[in-house]
């Protein structure tokens, strides 16, 4: 069991910059990789960012890449996205996920992200 805690959400004016903690606890030398993943009302959500746990391989969706930035501690059991030039569209609630080796996924309790001016 793997359990997921996010924070760091808020409200920011387009532009702006915010970062998202997740902490992981409970059976972490099994997680995989580590993801950010977003969903705005009434659309589906959909994945933001991915990165391994133990390369540090990361991957981006082509909405967000060159403005955020996915980083882990491992000794900390926590992952971050760094979110920078935020743009309304960028308004959801970002979950963390955690995959870890038996192929079970693992979801936090999302925290908001607002951007408004």
């Amino acid at each position: 069991q793997v359990q997921l805690v996010e924070s760091g959400g808020g409200l920011v004016p387009p532009g702006g910059s915010l970062g998202l903690s997740c902490a992981a606890s409970g059976s972490t030398f099994s997680i995989y990789t580590m993801r950010w993943y977003r969903q705005a009302p009434g659309k589906q959500r959909e994945f933001v960012a991915i990165i391994s746990t133990k390369s540090g391989m990361t991957n981006y969706a082509d909405s967000v890449k060159g403005r955020f930035t996915i980083s882990r501690d491992n000794a900390k059991n926590t992952v971050y996205l760094q979110m920078n030039s935020l743009k309304p569209e960028d308004t959801a609630v970002y979950y963390c996920s955690a995959l870890v080796d038996n192929g079970r996924q693992y979801w936090g309790q999302g925290t908001q992200v607002t951007v408004s001016s």
